[in-house]
């Protein structure tokens, strides 16, 4: 992607908040509806974080509710890239050191057992080595989550971290258009959703990230962890709420905010 100064300055300004943790204005000012143009200042910050040492592990697919879709004004979803500092291991205690207004949702992650050069249906569908229940943590360097879309793809699609559950089950062992999914906070109930919520199926958000990703020269590979997009409505993500996921039929994640 061809960069430029107005795209360097967007990324300074988002990573400078990342780093300071105190949020920064929209970018929009600098980057307008220009959905490359957004993507380009994605790529500079995520490179800038690899070369600090991270590694990248995936793709989360973000704008996959037709609600928050007609919210922003949009027809269409957008990603971020996953960084290994991103995963949270382990008994899912998440540190808040890194976020600034976290917000919390439940998603059926994809992990591929191959790569996917072509990224026709059938091969994608056959690429998955096996599901999983995620948590996502989303969080805005933007103050007041006053974005747009190219603001929210700049940003790394609002990523911040995720928590991937223990249970796994291969496509033919779980539809995911089926999912019924409750998340809830100190055991109440928060949201709910369905697999039919994201994108109508989360085997699609898994498609359309795989032929835009192969489209801008970064084609998803084996190993690579997919955030297909909520199932729900997000929540807020407070400290010491402890924060559970079930998708029936594949199993539970949990997640709770450190108040350190």
């Amino acid at each position: 992607m061809i960069t430029t100064n107005t795209h360097q300055e967007a990324d300074g300004r988002l990573a400078q908040a990342l780093q300071t943790g105190q949020p920064c204005e929209p970018v929009r000012d600098l980057i307008g509806a220009d959905l490359d143009g957004a993507y380009a200042v994605q790529e500079l910050g995520i490179q800038r974080r690899v070369e600090a040492g991270a590694r990248r592990v995936g793709r989360k697919v973000g704008l996959t509710s037709p609600a928050v879709q007609q919210q922003l004004g949009v027809d269409q979803p957008d990603f971020g890239v996953l960084l290994d500092e991103m995963h949270v291991t382990g008994d899912g205690v998440v540190s808040g050191h890194t976020l600034i207004a976290p917000r919390i949702e439940a998603e059926i992650a994809f992990v591929l057992a191959e790569d996917i050069d072509d990224p026709d249906p059938q091969l994608v569908r056959a690429a998955v080595d096996y599901l999983t229940p995620a948590l996502e943590i989303v969080d805005s360097r933007i103050r007041d989550w006053d974005i747009t879309i190219t603001d929210t793809i700049a940003d790394n699609a609002s990523s911040g971290l995720y928590v991937l559950g223990a249970a796994r089950a291969s496509l033919a062992e779980f539809t995911p258009a089926d999912a019924q999914m409750t998340l809830t906070s100190n055991g109440q109930i928060a949201s709910r959703g369905t697999g039919a919520d994201c994108l109508g199926d989360p085997v699609a958000a898994l498609v359309w990230v795989a032929q835009t990703a192969a489209a801008l020269g970064r084609p998803l590979r084996a190993g690579e962890v997919v955030l297909s997009g909520a199932l729900g409505p997000m929540i807020p993500f407070r400290p010491g709420e402890h924060i559970e996921a079930v998708v029936a039929g594949l199993g539970a994640v949990h997640a709770v905010l450190n108040q350190e």
